[in-house]
C-alpha cells in the first residue's frame, strides 16, 4: 500500500517541479514517469533506511504521510535531474 501512495505521489511530485521549474518541464507524461520513478525510489530508500512502513514502528497515518512525503520530494527531485540531463543532452 505504502508503495502505491509513492508512486502516485512521485508522479503528483513530477508534476509540480515541472510546472514550478519550467525550464526543466518534460511534459505531462514526461514529469509523471519520472515522478514515478522517483516516487518509488524515494520510498524504497526510504524504507531501507527505518524511517517509513512498519520499521518505523510508527502508526498507519504517519507511514502514510511519510509515504507522500518522500514519493513527492522524490519524484520532483528525479524530474529535475532527468530535466536537467535532457536541457545538457540538447546543447
Amino acid at each position: 500500500m505504502e508503495l502505491i501512495i509513492s508512486l502516485i505521489a512521485g508522479a503528483i511530485g513530477g508534476n509540480v517541479a515541472g510546472g514550478v521549474l519550467k525550464k526543466y518541464d518534460l511534459g505531462t507524461l514526461g514529469n509523471s514517469l519520472a515522478g514515478i520513478l522517483g516516487g518509488g525510489l524515494g520510498g524504497q530508500i526510504l524504507s531501507m533506511l527505518g524511517a517509513g512502513g512498519a520499521a518505523g514502528g510508527g502508526s498507519m497515518v504517519m507511514d502514510i504521510i511519510g509515504s507522500l512525503a518522500s514519493g513527492g520530494v522524490g519524484g520532483g527531485v528525479v524530474m529535475v535531474v532527468i530535466g536537467i540531463i535532457k536541457k545538457a543532452l540538447i546543447k
